[in-house]
């Protein structure tokens, strides 16, 4: 029940909206008969407000946008000395590795009531250069480095994504290589195949050359090196299937046979299929394609593809989770230099038993 004092309060506060400004949280609360502290539980969204029945919830919001309350995130921001903001640097933003990396960060960032400012360096040594200043100029809390070669000159806390520089205060988020390399060479080994090729990735990925000696190491130790002429790498910063095409064209004009195609990613595997298809070879019946990632559109490929699965949303949660850990204790605290994670086999259509065919 609202007294009515709290009634005449809120009225005068909703009469004086537009001439001195919203209302703060606590005429709000008055005008709700609720304490302050539920209120800001339900504006907020945080995990305490699943126990306030939906209808005190309803009527909370139809309150606030009735006599137009707005945060006061400044004083917020004094008060705890935070922007409640993180930038995030991603090569781009497209459908693949970085928006899958970067729905993992922004879902956990949320849950803290942190907003993510990414953008994209398209590869670019200058913006790679400029966007950390870019991003401590604008007061970030932190930064979050997604598959991005970077100097270290801002005095913030970093979590790199797919980063394999040791850094001092930086925390890199990575896949365990030699197990993925391993996991891809045994389930093509497993179906005959003996003459494999591979595709590397761009020389500005922070992933090629690591993947790459896992690879290599995993063939050796398996008894099926791979042939430098089996080799190619994928040239251009377009984050489309036409690199791996055009890469498998390559690889074919080589005249070399192999039975099996180790991608780099996902979109290459699916460039590096239709180019295969064009120049007659059928997949997997005359060469099995294994990817990288596990991308959304890899289990809606035709043939479905078969491949190496990256926790990718699990990485940007812990790149998250990592950096509001390091934000909270402070800049003296010690971080973590490595956070390991395990990749997955996943088998679909792309792979099948080896058979010999004249290239």
């Amino acid at each position: 029940m609202i007294s009515g004092v709290a009634k005449k309060r809120a009225f005068s506060c909703a009469g004086a909206t537009q001439a001195s400004g919203p209302v703060s949280l606590k005429e709000l609360a008055a005008h709700l008969g609720l304490s302050p502290s539920t209120v800001s539980l339900v504006l907020n969204q945080s995990p305490g407000s699943e126990a306030i029945p939906a209808e005190t919830q309803e009527r909370i919001f139809a309150a606030a946008r009735k006599l137009n309350y707005r945060p006061n995130f400044l004083a917020r921001s004094l008060r705890f000395m935070r922007t409640y903001a993180v930038g995030v640097m991603v090569p781009e933003l497209s459908e693949g590795y970085s928006s899958l990396v970067l729905s993992g960060i922004e879902d956990r960032l949320m849950e803290d009531g942190y907003m993510c400012l990414a953008t994209s360096h398209r590869h670019s040594e200058r913006q790679i250069d400029r966007l950390p200043r870019l991003f401590y100029e604008r007061c970030v809390d932190g930064l979050i480095a997604v598959d991005t070669p970077y100097a270290l000159r801002v005095p913030l806390p970093i979590v790199s994504v797919s980063g394999h520089r040791r850094d001092p205060g930086v925390t890199n988020i990575v896949l365990d290589h030699d197990r993925a390399a391993l996991l891809g060479l045994e389930h093509l080994r497993s179906l005959g195949h003996r003459r494999i090729a591979v595709i590397k990735g761009q020389s500005f990925s922070s992933d090629t050359e690591v993947r790459w000696q896992s690879i290599a190491a995993a063939a050796r130790r398996l008894g099926c090196p791979i042939e430098e002429r089996l080799v190619v790498q994928l040239e251009g910063d377009s984050p489309s299937p036409e690199t791996g095409y055009v890469a498998t064209l390559r690889l074919i004009d080589r005249g070399v046979p192999f039975t099996a195609l180790f991608a780099f990613n996902d979109v290459s595997a699916f460039g590096a299929i239709r180019a295969l298809r064009e120049r007659g070879f059928d997949v997997p019946a005359d060469v099995s394609v294994i990817g990288f990632d596990d991308v959304w559109g890899a289990a809606f490929h035709v043939p479905s593809l078969t491949t190496i699965r990256q926790p990718l949303r699990r990485m940007g949660q812990l790149a998250a989770e990592t950096l509001l850990a390091r934000i909270r204790q402070g800049q003296d605290a010690e971080p973590p230099g490595e956070i390991q994670v395990e990749p997955e086999l996943v088998i679909r259509e792309s792979t099948g038993p080896a058979r010999e065919r004249r290239q």
